[in-house]
């Protein structure tokens, strides 16, 4: 009896649940669906705004370059925690303060709707590209554990995606994102320790690594370390901290709700960014030939390494629970790349196409509309991610990292910057990420790396360098010329009429303003728990269900930590929404 396709099939039953639990908190109006309708506590914001920068890339690629690389690979990591620390010291609450909807209703305020036109187009198509490549990667794992056809395999999970999307919208997203940040920690923090015990502690893990440890193979030039940990925290600080991914925030019920979550976010990023990689390191002296063990997966055959870890060293049942926080972590980055694409297009675009022609609809009508287009969106992401996995000459983590330097980062610098810079023309941001994208062509045309270590007189780069460098000259070029063009572009700002700069002046005010619950909030907090609690109970009941799967003695007894765990956090959350009423009746 295959007991994984049982723990699958489960959370399965789990996710759709929720999607089900919260479909009638969704239902009301268009703000509920894009964003909860700004009533979402810290800890649902904080575990969805730590999902955004978790996908089934950190399983798979991220593992693979962990097994080959070493440290290295967590230096991205570190940097996404810089970047929520950034969040919560000033960012975070600031979003909340944007007061809207959507982030393209926010640009639209900063920059004018010219602009907001210009990005809410480019926004959806870099999303839908960049969900293509989370739903590839968790295709290539999942078509690997089931030895099934890939391309079905991406349809299939595709579709429960979708399904989620359209059902609960933003409300359905936090939730399922607060659930899988329980799976993602309970696998994680499981195959950590198993991996440190078998391959003898933190010491061995370090000096029995099969290259150096920190610097990995192929590497010559220490130095390239430091710079791209440099560059990335300057690139994940623009990718994570702008108007457009700003849209977490946008769900917290205040602002102070939205530092909370930031802080949480942060901290669960700092503390997972050792924990995620124990297995894959530990693989490289335990299953040094892991790799090996998908050669049909070509080039990506190390992206499996948590699977063979997985098969090999846990106990039966845990590759069902691996492959159930790996739907998590895509889960979360697709189906809110979907239930945010509809909001862009909706607000951004129809409706003002609307307001053109004097065309009145009513808002259950764009609401019905946008689950539309969450499916419509949910289609294209599943024939992005078909194209993406024809691509085995190019590793995930290489794909991933090109692919957000070389596009995200130009169109994102002018939606950071723009906070921070307060007086520029209306030109300004499609200029500079026209700009970008001509950055982006001469740093892989044109000043390559070897070109470039032939400028400065030193030994070609080996691949691996390569890369590296190839990132950090295009993230540092992204900074200091494509933001300083934008900055420098205020000096042809010229003041413009009182009508017309109200909605700017307006921005910066409200940006500055807290945002205070009203006091309809208690009964969607006593909500929020509840609803959480019990689902939450519902997957330890699972995971204690899970104790009878034929295991040894310490395979059982980890199942029941874990499962103990979740019932804490479950009962914890149905208690407090008990509190919530008693509190009110008191009052």
């Amino acid at each position: 009896m295959n007991f994984d396709y049982l723990v699958i099939a489960a959370y399965f039953c789990l996710i759709i649940g929720i999607g089900f639990v919260f479909k009638n908190m969704a239902s009301k109006s268009t703000s509920d669906y894009f964003r909860g309708g700004g009533r979402m506590l810290w800890w649902m914001v904080g575990s969805t705004a730590f999902m955004m920068q978790f996908s089934a890339w950190t399983f798979t690629g991220a593992a693979g370059k962990a097994f080959t690389d070493g440290f290295a690979v967590c230096l991205v990591f570190f940097a996404n925690t810089f970047s929520y620390f950034c969040g919560w010291a000033y960012f975070a609450h600031r979003f909340r303060q944007m007061r809207v909807d959507t982030p393209t209703e926010a640009i639209r305020r900063r920059f004018g709707g010219g602009n907001e036109l210009f990005f809410s187009c480019a926004l959806i198509i870099f999303t839908l590209l960049n969900a293509g490549i989370w739903l590839n990667a968790l295709g290539v794992f999942s078509s690997a554990v089931f030895e099934a056809d890939i391309v079905m395999t991406i349809i299939v999970i595709g579709l429960a995606v979708v399904f989620v999307s359209v059902l609960a919208g933003a409300w359905g997203v936090v939730a399922s994102d607060f659930v899988q940040t329980l799976v993602v920690a309970t696998v994680s923090v499981a195959c950590a320790v198993v991996a440190l015990f078998k391959v003898g502690g933190p010491a061995k893990l370090v000096t029995e690594f099969p290259s150096d440890f920190v610097m990995g193979p192929n590497m010559n030039y220490g130095l390239l370390l430091v710079g791209t940990f440099i560059f990335f925290l300057a690139k994940q600080l623009v990718t994570i901290m702008n108007m457009h991914d700003s849209f977490r925030f946008l769900n917290a019920k205040d602002s102070a709700n939205a530092r909370k979550a930031a802080l949480l976010a942060m901290c669960l990023m700092g503390v997972g960014s050792v924990i995620w990689f124990i297995p894959p390191w530990a693989s490289a002296i335990l299953y040094p030939d892991a790799a090996a063990a998908y050669p049909d997966l070509g080039n990506k055959a190390a992206d499996a390494v948590y699977l063979v870890f997985a098969r090999n060293a846990m106990p039966v049942g845990t590759v069902g629970l691996l492959l159930a926080g790996l739907f998590a972590a895509s889960m979360s980055s697709m189906d809110s790349a979907l239930n945010k694409n509809s909001g862009i297009f909706v607000r951004s675009i129809y409706q003002p196409w609307l307001e053109r022609r004097n065309k009145a609809v009513s808002d259950q009508y764009l609401l019905n509309l946008s689950r539309g287009l969450s499916f419509i969106s949910g289609l294209i992401v599943i024939a992005m991610a078909l194209y993406f996995k024809s691509l085995k000459e190019l590793s995930l983590f290489d794909l991933m990292m090109s692919l957000s330097a070389m596009v995200q980062v130009p169109i994102l610098i002018p939606l950071i910057l723009g906070l921070l810079v307060k007086k520029t023309p209306a030109w300004a941001p499609w200029v500079t990420v026209l700009l970008g994208l001509f950055v982006s062509w001469f740093m892989l045309n044109v000043l390559t790396p070897q070109v470039f270590a032939n400028w400065i007189g030193i030994d070609p780069f080996t691949r691996r360098e390569a890369t590296d460098m190839n990132l950090i000259l295009t993230i540092g070029a992204q900074i200091f010329i494509t933001g300083g063009f934008f900055v420098l572009t205020s000096l042809f700002y010229r003041e413009p009429t009182a009508e017309h700069d109200a909605p700017r002046r307006a921005f910066f005010e409200d940006l500055e303003t807290p945002v205070i619950a009203d006091g309809a909030q208690d009964a969607y907090d006593h909500e929020q728990r509840r609803k959480l609690g019990v689902m939450v109970i519902c997957m330890g009941m699972g995971l204690v269900a899970m104790m009878f799967i034929p295991n040894p003695l310490w395979g059982r007894v980890m199942f029941l930590l874990c499962a103990l765990a979740l019932l804490v956090i479950g009962l914890f959350l149905k208690r407090s929404a008990t509190m919530d009423v008693e509190d009110t009746v008191n009052a």
